[in-house]
Parts: C-alpha cells; structure tokens; sequence
C-alpha cells in the first residue's frame, strides 16, 4: 500500500473492533481523513496517547481502500494537556473541533486554511491570554469565512448599502438595512456590530476594551450565525457557558 506524511489535528475517535480505533483528522494537505489506529486501545501500543482528541501530530499513514492505516506517530503539541486543566477551555475547544469536523465537508479534499486556522485557535485557547469565549467567537466566524459564509457587519447583506446598519439576520448574511430588514431579525447594539467585526477581523485592542454585555450579545449571535449555516446545531455547544 503506498504510504503518505502530513501533520493533523486529531478530531475525533471511536472505537473499532476490540483493540482498533478509527480516527478522524484534520491534514494539513488532505483535508478531512478517516483512518485506522490497530492496536491503539492496548496497553502496549506505541502511540495510543498521541492519537487522542486535540493532539497535533505528524503521521505516516497508508492508504486503504476505505479506510487509512495510520503506521506511525509523532506529537508535534499535545494541546490536551493544557486544554484539559480548564474546562471552559476545553468545552470551547470541542466546538472549535466539531466546527472543523462539520465545515471541511468533502473528505480528503485539501483545506490548509481551515487547518492552519485550527491549530492557531488551539494554540491561542491554551496560552490563556484571552478568555475563552473572545478565542471560540473569533475562531467561529473566521472559521465560516473561509468555507465561505463571511458575515456582513459593514454593508447590507442584501443591498450592499454601506452601514451602520441596525438589524441582524444569520439566513440573510449579516447586518441588514432598513429596506432589506426581514421578519425575525435582531437588533443589536452598535457596539456589539462593531464587537463582532473586530472578532472577524481579529481586532483584539477593540475586543479587549468591550464592554461585557456587548460580548455576551455578540457571542449569541454567533452562536445563532453558526447554528444556521451548519443547518443544525452543535452537541457541543450546550457545555460552552455563553
């Protein structure tokens, strides 16, 4: 079987079989791949405990006919060890790993940016520098940006009308002008549009200097935006104190 390197975030596992795992990761050149750990569940595997959930590794792997064998190994940042110490950390990071899990659609198609903007969100999640709902709220919508479901905040979503605009819609795109407004939107304070623009932008200064409550609105609607273009809601969401 011919055998590939790439590094990966380890997504998710289940069990196979009594002693197998099979694994889903994010690649960095693969995109989405679905691949077997034999052996991973004993105690004597080799690499069991580097093919667990937030752990960034460097694989070798083989390809199979449905499924990949993983062969070999390596840490590259075990981010569960510091993810696991907090947990408003570690339920913010399980979103950010089933949000990747359900943006990157099409397996093995390559998604370096969502890939490259996984391992920075983890990596900001465990340096502490910011809270962890300011990480989450800016993963998500650049995360949605790059799989192509930017939100507006500037413009009418609709018309395109330069801001500022008082209503939100998440099936419309983002903020809406008068003329364009559609039943059920939301009317956010202008202080938390301009939250939320500086989170997509990662205009941290501005984030930092918000007051609370605009932070807790904005991560509302993100939730909302989120929720929307995943056409259903994430499991892991209901553990993230919002």
């Amino acid at each position: 079987m011919p055998l590939y390197r790439d590094e990966a975030i380890v997504l998710r596992t289940h069990k196979l079989g009594e002693a197998d795992r099979i694994v889903t990761l994010l690649t960095r050149h693969h995109g989405l791949v679905r691949a077997v750990a034999k052996g991973v569940r004993r105690t004597t595997s080799k690499f069991g405990s580097r093919l667990e959930p937030f752990t960034h590794v460097d694989l070798q792997l083989a390809e199979g006919r449905n499924l990949d064998i993983i062969t070999q190994a390596e840490t590259i940042t075990p981010f569960s060890s510091g993810l696991g110490l907090d947990y408003d950390r570690y339920t913010s990071g399980t979103v950010m790993l089933e949000t990747a899990d359900r943006l990157v659609a099409e397996e093995r198609e390559p998604s370096i940016q969502q890939f490259l903007l996984l391992v920075g969100g983890l990596r900001a999640m465990v340096s502490g520098e910011r809270t962890p709902s300011q990480v989450l709220d800016s993963y998500l919508l650049r995360s949605l940006a790059v799989a192509g479901y930017a939100p507006s905040f500037a413009h009418c979503a609709r018309c395109g009308e330069e801001g500022p605009h008082r209503w939100f819609n998440p099936s419309m795109g983002g903020m809406l002008c008068v003329t364009c407004r559609v039943p059920g939107s939301a009317s956010p304070a202008a202080e938390t549009v301009i939250v939320m623009g500086a989170l997509l932008a990662g205009d941290w200064p501005v984030v930092e200097a918000a007051d609370g409550r605009h932070l807790k609105e904005a991560s509302t609607l993100v939730s909302a935006y989120l929720s929307w273009h995943l056409e259903r809601g994430l499991r892991s969401m209901a553990y993230v104190e919002r």
